[in-house]
């Protein structure tokens, strides 16, 4: 292969799509991150969207696509067709973005991601390298943004309020544009919107108002995130019931995860309760690195700590390249 050796991670979580390019000694020459979902659950031009922002990642890596020796693109839904682009022939491997974010947060040591943001999965590797989810038991820790946003408009149309929850109240009616909660309960009652992605998007954008609130004093806020809570700390320990470790380790991905008052509340939880005790620990990587990490792994190239080190101090370099669209 002419030219270079390179390998491309991709991260399809959330509401953007980024996209590393970067040496296998760990010198990352482009990161990319476009405002643009890759799932095809929150925009229909998801396929679209992934291609373009990996056509970006070469141009501005100066590669060519055969110089990409592997890739892996960790996307919810794990759909080879966001990736396909016929001039790129190298090995690719499509995994859930909770995996690429549990390589890029533990590096995929044994320990447990809880993921709470635009979507919500708790994610664990036991010490056997085996993937335990929440999901395989049924279980769903409502803790994405828009399902918390959800269940705080359904507490003030019910007219669960009180004195400390008068700013997240007013900051609800600007939101939808609603005179009082008379007219919340209206649109409510007319489905808020047509379009799901739609109502979920304006749902989930509104969520910084409830955590931050639920820190500020609001009962209701509080009332909210803490049930959110409680069912993170259930899968948490669900998943734990598989690992051998006496403390477990657990990091957090995730606006609303990584909140203030999630945060405390965690690691009051963590060391109080009387439940199987945990660890929070600060994400090592994104997940774009955790791709990125995967691919190394399944290419069979070492994961050395100057590898590590190398991508830790490059992809901490301000003036990396980032584009934005």
């Amino acid at each position: 292969m002419a030219g270079r050796k390179l390998i491309m991670g991709i991260d399809g979580g959330g509401t953007n799509t980024r996209v590393i390019i970067a040496s296998p000694e760990g010198n990352i020459a482009a990161y990319i991150e476009d405002q643009k979902a890759a799932s095809q659950h929150r925009d229909n031009q998801a396929t679209d969207n992934v291609k373009t922002a990996i056509r970006k990642a070469l141009s501005v890596a100066g590669c060519s696509p055969g110089e990409i020796c592997g890739m892996a693109a960790g996307i919810a839904g794990w759909v080879k067709e966001l990736t396909h682009l016929p001039e790129m022939t190298c090995p690719k491997w499509h995994v859930n973005d909770a995996v690429a974010a549990h390589y890029g947060a533990l590096m995929a040591k044994p320990g447990i991601v809880v993921i709470s943001g635009t979507g919500s999965i708790i994610f664990g590797i036991n010490e056997e390298g085996r993937y335990i989810r929440n999901y395989d038991y049924h279980h769903y820790a409502a803790s994405a943004a828009r399902f918390l946003v959800y269940d705080a408009v359904y507490e003030a149309i019910a007219g669960h309020t009180d004195d400390t929850d008068g700013r997240l109240v007013h900051d609800m009616l600007s939101h939808w544009n609603a005179a009082d909660l008379g007219e919340l309960a209206h649109l409510g009652r007319n489905g808020f919107h047509d379009d799901r992605r739609e109502r979920d998007r304006v749902f989930g954008a509104f969520a910084p108002y409830v955590t931050e609130a639920a820190a500020a004093g609001s009962s209701l806020a509080q009332a909210v995130c803490d049930r959110s809570i409680h069912q993170i700390v259930v899968g948490i320990r669900l998943l734990g019931r598989h690992f051998q470790a006496e403390t477990l380790r657990v990091a957090c991905i995730g606006s609303v995860a990584n909140s203030t008052y999630f945060q405390g509340k965690l690691k009051r939880i963590s060391t109080d309760d009387p439940g199987r005790s945990f660890r929070l620990m600060d994400p090592h990587f994104p997940p774009v690195a955790g791709s990125f990490l995967y691919a190394m792994e399944q290419l069979g190239l070492p994961v050395t700590d100057s590898v590590l080190s190398r991508l830790e101090r490059t992809l901490s370099v301000k003036n990396r390249a980032i584009v934005e669209s």
